[in-house]
């Protein structure tokens, strides 16, 4: 999918016109191709102009909304003025939410269009006019986030979690059951027709304590078979833990045909820092299949693979994006296999690559064995989008429902 067609989809239709106009400004960009390219430098720095003037005024609306709500909040205010308060400072989070998605789409389009003048100007067109983007207030990624994180802090200094109270009935841990804590993953002892959870012990921590991974194991009235779906490899990539989660949910276990193995959260020391790497910043995706004695993050690999994964008969690794990047809903697959091919057409994202899976990835990983595994990238990094879930969601539905796992809903 070109950039522009991505834009379209992503844009905030009463924000519209304050986007990068990337269509005109690549019009313009091969209209003057044969000239000095004045004319493109000029509608340049006419459109980042418009952007971050855009930017700046949502900025200064949101911090004196920001002000204003703190300014009227008490802690014995009425039950109706708080749900009023808690509504306006909804809208205010969502809106900020929203001027980080802009900005990130604009930011995103400068670079591709200035890759491209370069490109077809054969100038480095992208020396003078980069830093003049870099020094604008809305290309820079602190100054954007930093608005965000201080109205988080406050909802959640405002709207604290009440403290517990001494229980008068059962206590936590005899409500709760405990989760059980296994190092191999037995998916015949699991019930059928019911939903379980355990942890999987994949290696230890510097104080001995197992490092351990969510596994929740679904299994159907029938047998059928067993489809793996992983995410958070990178632990800064959210949105496949929501489809997870959802999918779960909604799945009907007396008309489900097989097992369904779902690790929500893979790279678990990864996902506690906010970072894609291991917790030695190591790339999971490059270290598959692992080592039985390699380093830290080796050993990880090798009994996620062992322990889990090799359990699999089909296999959806869920990511997103890289930090920095804009990304839609698309697959990666060997489309040379007829299995992982089907399952990418089945998915219908908007784009699908064929390639065999880099070396070291867990995708590669599970092809070696003989399951057959796709790569489903959905969104972005290091937040929740609930467009790119609910496609996803609706594409692993697809796949299901050729397994004849679940019922056709057609």
């Amino acid at each position: 999918m070109k950039f522009e067609q991505h834009l379209a989809l992503i844009t905030i239709p009463s924000w519209s016109k304050y986007y990068l106009n990337y269509k005109h400004l690549k019009q313009v960009l091969y209209a003057n191709a044969s000239v000095s390219g004045e004319e493109f430098q000029v509608q340049f720095e006419r459109e980042i102009t418009k952007v971050n003037q855009h930017y700046c005024e949502q900025e200064e609306s949101a911090q004196a909304q920001l002000d204003s709500l703190q300014a009227q909040w008490h802690a014995d205010m009425e039950a109706g003025d708080k749900e009023v308060w808690k509504a306006k400072f909804t809208q205010l989070l969502q809106q900020l939410e929203h001027l980080a998605d802009y900005t990130q789409a604009c930011v995103t389009g400068c670079r591709k269009i200035l890759k491209k003048a370069d490109k077809v100007s054969g100038q480095t067109v992208s020396r003078t006019l980069g830093p003049m983007v870099a020094s604008l207030r809305f290309a820079k990624p602190d100054a954007n986030e930093e608005l965000l994180r201080k109205a988080r802090a406050a909802w959640r200094k405002c709207i604290a979690v009440p403290a517990l109270t001494a229980p008068t009935g059962p206590t936590v841990q005899q409500i709760v059951p405990e989760i059980a804590t296994v190092t191999e993953l037995d998916l015949a002892g699991f019930p059928a027709g019911q939903v379980s959870r355990v942890w999987v012990a994949l290696a230890e921590d510097a104080l001995g304590l197992p490092i351990r991974v969510p596994v929740i194991v679904a299994r159907g009235a029938t047998a059928g078979p067993v489809v793996g779906i992983t995410a958070a490899l990178h632990g800064n990539e959210l949105n496949g833990i929501p489809v997870i989660h959802q999918l779960i949910g909604d799945v009907d276990l007396s008309t489900l045909h097989g097992t369904l193995v779902a690790v929500p959260v893979v790279n678990v020391p990864g996902f506690h820092l906010s970072q894609r790497g291991y917790a030695d910043g190591a790339d999971l995706n490059r270290v598959m299949p692992g080592k039985a004695d390699g380093s830290s993050p080796e050993v990880y690999a090798y009994n996620l693979i062992h322990r889990i994964t090799r359990h699999f008969e089909h296999h959806l690794d869920l990511h997103t994006a890289s930090r920095g990047r804009v990304n839609s809903l698309y697959v990666r697959a060997d489309l040379t296999d007829p299995r992982t091919a089907r399952m990418a057409r089945l998915q219908n994202p908007q784009i699908i690559v064929h390639n065999a899976g880099p070396g070291g990835s867990l995708r590669g990983a599970s092809m070696q064995r003989g399951i057959a595994a796709i790569c489903v990238e959905i969104g972005d990094p290091s937040r929740f989008q609930q467009y790119y879930s609910k496609n996803a969601l609706l594409g692993i539905t697809n796949i299901l429902s050729q397994l004849r796992m679940v019922p056709d809903e057609q």
